[in-house]
């Protein structure tokens, strides 16, 4: 163990004179000076982490470098996030339920007090509907559940460190580099692509998988609303209009990312491949977590539901 740090220690230095600009060279700019120093970071820390001789130095300090800064920044933001849709789908949605009885009665009150003169049925559905809009997007305001920041703010966070590392590991992995006397798995070297493109196939399989095994944690009101959608989506067809899904187009989408991220994969360095992939179970993993703990917080909350609507026993 010790000969080899002392052998990899010693050939650190050669690496960071061999990477030196020659004169003239265009100066680096404050980016690629940072993405300079995180690399050769990652490649000390390579070196001091205490890690079994027999384990692969660098594609161990990639795999912890990944889990670490993923429990760190995304975790925290997806739990944030997660908490807010339960918040909209458990307090919002049952609410504005509640509320529906009150906003027809009134829209039918407010349509008589203005001597409503016309097709009243349409006319109705649109003003019930339009009320009901705006009371739902006070309910998520006054709650702090709104669907933009939910879905913008885990994205945002999450894409700059994604990229960041990605560009890090591929200059840790330029010529001349350590990691490329280094195997792991199907990859012959880190420095260089997986030959039998094992782990670009295995990150569009885990990427697909986190798009199709959404649907395991779904509780049975979700499964009704989005049958009840199905058949109203259905209705419109038939009457010749032209209705977008968006909940469908977003999972294409998602499906087709997945083979997407197999063809890009495929022209990466292996350090990056090897990140990729696991970046991409660990999210899958924290996916099955979060919906998980949600099914859960589901079905404690419904006993009390069933207390609350149940009439009181003399």
């Amino acid at each position: 163990m010790l000969t080899t740090r002392t052998a990899l220690a010693t050939l650190r230095p050669s690496l960071r004179s061999s990477r030196c600009l020659p004169r003239g060279a265009p100066r680096r700019t404050f980016l690629s000076s940072t993405i300079h120093g995180l690399s050769e970071g990652f490649l000390d820390l390579a070196i001091a982490l205490p890690i079994p001789p027999e384990w692969p130095v660098y594609s161990t300090t990639i795999i912890l470098v990944t889990v670490v800064t993923r429990l760190a920044f995304t975790v925290p933001f997806s739990v944030w996030a997660k908490n807010r849709q339960w918040r909209a789908e458990n307090i919002v949605v049952p609410q504005l339920k509640k509320e529906m009885p009150v906003i027809h009665k009134q829209v039918q009150q407010d349509m008589k007090r203005e001597g409503f003169r016309g097709t009243r049925k349409p006319s109705l559905q649109k003003s019930t509907r339009d009320l009901a809009t705006a009371r739902r997007k006070q309910l998520l305001a006054d709650h702090r559940c709104s669907p933009i920041p939910t879905i913008a703010v885990p994205v945002v966070t999450q894409l700059p460190l994604f990229v960041g590392t990605s560009m890090v590991f591929s200059h840790a992995a330029g010529a001349p580099s350590v990691l490329d006397g280094e195997a792991f798995f199907t990859l012959t070297s880190l420095a260089h692509a997986d030959a039998t493109y094992t782990l670009p196939i295995m990150l569009g399989v885990v990427t697909l998988a986190n798009v199709e095994t959404a649907r395991w944690f779904v509780s049975a009101e979700a499964l009704q609303r989005e049958q009840q959608v199905a058949q109203w989506t259905a209705a419109r067809r038939a009457r010749g209009e032209q209705v977008l899904e968006p909940r469908k187009i977003y999972q294409t989408s998602l499906r087709m990312l997945s083979v997407g991220r197999i063809l890009i994969a495929a022209m990466v360095p292996g350090s990056i491949q090897l990140y990729w992939v696991t970046s991409a179970t660990f999210g899958l993993f924290q996916t099955w977590a979060l919906d998980y703990w949600d099914m859960r917080r589901r079905r404690r909350a419904e006993p009390a539901t069933e207390r609350s609507k149940s009439p009181p026993t003399a």
